[in-house]
């Protein structure tokens, strides 16, 4: 990664800010974009824009960060939550990758990474949004990846788990949350931000330059295999 242009979007807390991180100690160059600003650079991806301020001529890769967790039963849910969740976590992707288009495609090797949730595979109750939401960011991803391939740019998701950032403090909450929690998955833990920036880096790495269009179960065995 020495001195490739890496764009986080969402770098400020959480799998972000552990990305973030990860990237510059490998020696890539980060341009890293918040709501906040804490980042770096304010940007709230429910604006309407068809450009970024402070974007580099060239453009490494790109990793989409910002994402929503609002779980409740199906009829509580209003066609405004719904929108809310699609805005944020599809419209944003699509809204940052139409503006990061033209210099990903001046590298010789371009990453995407986009960011999923095991719901999308695994039936889970309460998660009619964002399951919607992020079945959508596995469509758009496969899509790009098949259209942009001819470019060099590859386009692959991450699906974790549970995994303790801020966004989830409400589902780790106490001691009692974090045991249950730690149960539902095959390997006896929930996810750490750490995780998923690893997962990250080597797709944005050349060591994953035959990868694209992959769907990535970073889930603790949740996904795929049962529990003792």
């Amino acid at each position: 990664m020495e001195n490739k242009n890496v764009v986080v979007i969402g770098g400020n807390s959480g799998i972000g800010e552990a990305v973030v991180e990860e990237l510059k100690h490998a020696g890539a160059n980060v341009f890293a974009y918040s709501r906040s600003g804490q980042a770096g650079n304010s940007l709230d991806v429910r604006d309407d824009f068809d450009a970024i301020e402070g974007l580099p001529d060239v453009v490494d890769g790109v990793v989409y960060c910002p994402g929503t967790i609002n779980l409740k039963p199906f009829h509580r849910f209003s066609v405004a939550d719904f929108r809310s969740d699609y805005e944020v976590n599809v419209l944003g992707a699509v809204k940052v990758l139409q503006a990061c288009m033209k210099s990903l495609k001046k590298s010789p090797s371009a990453s995407v990474v986009l960011y999923s949730t095991v719901a999308v595979s695994v039936g889970l109750g309460f998660h009619a949004s964002i399951s919607s939401a992020k079945g959508a960011v596995e469509g758009l991803a496969k899509s790009l990846a098949a259209e942009w391939a001819p470019f060099k740019i590859r386009v692959n998701v991450i699906a974790p788990s549970l995994t303790d950032t801020p966004l989830a403090a409400q589902l780790l909450g106490n001691e009692d949350k974090k045991e249950a929690s730690s149960k539902r998955h095959p390997l006896g833990r929930y996810g750490q931000p750490e995780d998923i920036a690893s997962a990250t880096l080597f797709l944005l790495s050349d060591g994953a330059s035959w990868m694209t269009g992959q769907v990535l179960h970073l889930d603790g065995g949740m996904s795929s295999i049962k529990g003792i």
